[in-house]
């Protein structure tokens, strides 16, 4: 596996995000929690941010919709420049139809399921699908603590696609940090999302490397 860091501006400087995108050259990914005040109870940004943000930076743009009705809101923000967009199941009405209209825009589909949401009901949309993602808190606020009932969780996903032979990238997102990327990566994840853990380092950069570094090393044993 590859492993990719996916720093989330939910926990930069939202006053500063084309600096704070430049404080993470190096990454794979720019990750954008889009949150309606519905789904999840908060409010972030939307299509005018994510487009702005593709302009102010060559790292491609992850938004995670944290909203209802995906099937009529997700497609704007591939218009918008997002190279990967991700919808929740839980929210999502056709989600075959939604992720087939996101890769026919030209962005990668990705598909998320909140903590309680097993993966076994999902098994035959897996191919649908460029990218899973499990949650590892709560969607809705950043800088929660990590909940170590996931591991098994991404152990039976990652099972799931080794089953099928997919090359179908596993993301988790919540309480990512030095204490707990390398589990998560022995358990079978290999795209990061990362928000306190990067953007409350002195050096956003290093904090990169270093989470990757540490990913890297649990990957290869």
């Amino acid at each position: 596996m590859s492993v990719q860091i996916s720093p989330s501006i939910l926990s930069a400087d939202f006053a500063r995000l084309a600096d704070e995108a430049k404080a993470v050259e190096g990454a794979d990914w720019l990750h954008v929690d889009v949150m309606d005040n519905h789904f999840v109870p908060n409010l972030t940004l939307g299509v005018p941010i994510v487009e702005s943000l593709s302009r102010a930076t060559d790292i491609p743009l992850d938004c995670h919709l944290m909203i209802q009705n995906p099937d009529r809101w997700a497609p704007a923000y591939v218009e918008a420049g997002a190279g990967s967009v991700t919808f929740h199941v839980e929210a999502a009405a056709a989600p075959v139809r939604l992720a087939r209209e996101i890769r026919a825009k030209g962005a990668r589909a990705s598909m998320a399921l909140r903590p309680a949401t097993p993966i076994e009901p999902y098994e035959d949309l897996l191919p649908e699908l460029d990218m899973l993602l499990i949650m590892t808190v709560e969607p809705g606020f950043g800088g929660q603590a990590f909940l170590d009932i996931m591991l098994p969780k991404i152990r039976r996903t990652r099972q799931l696609i080794d089953k099928h032979g997919l090359e179908l990238w596993l993301q988790i997102d919540g309480g990512v940090s030095e204490r707990t990327i390398e589990r998560c990566a022995e358990a079978g994840a290999d795209v990061f999302v990362a928000g306190s853990a990067v953007y409350g380092a002195d050096d956003p950069a290093a904090a990169v490397r270093g989470l990757r570094d540490l990913a890297s090393a649990a990957c290869a044993h």
